[in-house]
């Protein structure tokens, strides 16, 4: 039982759970509040200084707690109020991001205080989202999980694809203004959750041990749900590939002459794609099994990207990209669904870490990798080696046997 539910009162329909909707907004102006910073940091550093590489490495900075923390941070998540750490979490971005825009508005820009609030705000913002993803199984049903996190993921790439032209537009005006916007967006949030009402956490019986035994603990449950472990291995293959293919393609358009906007065009369609995705998550949970919709998902990934290798025009990439994110939309809510809905209230944020922790791991290597190939093959054939591992990825995911042994997810209600 969650702490949406009594033994006595019927649950609370999800579009009436003020906890839910307030977890919901507060997490959706973070997002969009990182979203807008993650592109700000590297685009004014390059503006400012010209320097490629040292946009990368602020870039990194801001990247790195992913890789970091996210293992301890987890462990953090299921033995603290994960609403104050949300509270904590939220305050201190909004500190961050108004010491850079106080500091890029007086014209001071100095790279180590440029690294270190990156980092920072990457510290932050992971505990907050990993506080905040182990907090909605314990404000709504069983039953209404599905639902909320279709919701959940709707606002993630809506904030997704409002963060960069924020970003960029108010880069274009000012240095400082898109950390003005963050820093207001963070202190925002925290009004969304000061009027939630009740915990975030089922109270645990489990006693406390040391971070490093509750990490371990973790990971064992982990490795031993079969299914759970074959989706997101599969899920790290496919970033890896997500990441080369993009870079193979603005490296592909690039060489045909086309525009950094058509680029930024291609990028936007995708996060459209994968917003109306996520919002029918709901539609293809009710009518395929937990199986089908993986395999699915995986298949045609592999039918879509194939044609990329040969096809440069902007309007046809945008379509087709789109249509990669409509797919990636439904497969993050059902897998969203499929992990929220495995792990035991006082195992969320360790489950949830471990995930993100192979996602960010993975997306890393994508652009080496991809770089290499390129430098050795060129667009057209790299694309296509990425078509042929994610079609292998798709057979080996369908003849796993903790995948063919998957069953049908719960139904969305309201």
């Amino acid at each position: 039982m969650t702490l949406a539910e009594t033994p006595t009162d019927p649950p609370v329909p999800l579009r009436h759970n003020r906890d839910f909707h307030m977890l919901w907004g507060g997490a959706g102006l973070v997002v969009l509040g990182g979203r807008t910073t993650a592109f700000a940091y590297p685009l004014t550093v390059l503006w400012t200084t010209g320097s490629a590489r040292t946009a990368g490495l602020v870039g990194f900075a801001l990247l790195l707690p992913y890789l970091l923390i996210q293992l301890p941070g987890g462990a953090v998540v299921d033995r603290c109020d994960r609403r104050r750490l949300m509270l904590l979490c939220a305050t201190g971005s909004a500190l961050v991001a108004a010491g850079v825009a106080a500091a890029l508005l007086s014209g001071a820009v100095w790279l180590p205080h440029l690294l270190a609030s990156a980092f920072a705000e990457g510290c932050l913002l992971t505990l907050y989202q990993l506080a905040e993803r182990a907090a909605v199984p314990a404000v709504v049903t069983p039953e209404q999980l599905p639902s909320a996190l279709v919701r959940n993921e709707a606002r993630t790439r809506a904030a997704s694809v409002l963060g960069q032209p924020v970003g960029s537009g108010l880069a274009g005006v000012a240095a400082g203004l898109p950390f003005v916007f963050a820093s207001v967006a963070h202190a925002a949030s925290l009004g969304f959750l000061a009027r939630a009402r009740g915990p975030f956490q089922e109270v645990s019986e489990v006693p406390r041990r040391t971070i490093a035994s509750e990490v371990r603990e973790g990971l064992r449950w982990l490795w031993g749900q079969h299914f759970l472990r074959a989706v997101i291995a599969a899920i790290a293959v496919t970033n890896v590939l997500f990441q080369g293919l993009n870079l193979s393609v603005m490296a592909a358009m690039k060489g045909d002459g086309r525009s950094a906007l058509s680029i930024g065009l291609v990028t936007m369609l995708s996060g459209a794609g994968g917003l109306v995705g996520s919002l029918s998550a709901g539609r293809w949970m009710r009518r395929c099994t937990l199986r089908t919709l993986v395999v699915g998902g995986l298949v045609a990934w592999t039918a879509l990207m194939v044609p990329v290798a040969g096809l440069h025009q902007p309007v046809v990439l945008g379509a087709l990209f789109a249509a990669s994110g409509y797919v990636g939309g439904v497969f993050n809510v059902v897998a969203g669904v499929l992990l929220t809905g495995t792990a035991p209230s006082h195992m969320q944020g360790r489950a949830n870490s471990v995930v993100i922790l192979v996602s960010s791991g993975a997306m890393a290597t994508g652009p080496l990798i991809a770089g290499n190939l390129l430098e050795a093959v060129g667009s057209a054939r790299t694309i296509l080696i990425f078509s042929v591992v994610m079609g292998i990825t798709a057979l080996l995911t369908a003849l796993s046997p903790g995948v063919r042994a998957g069953a049908a997810l719960p139904v969305p209600k309201e």
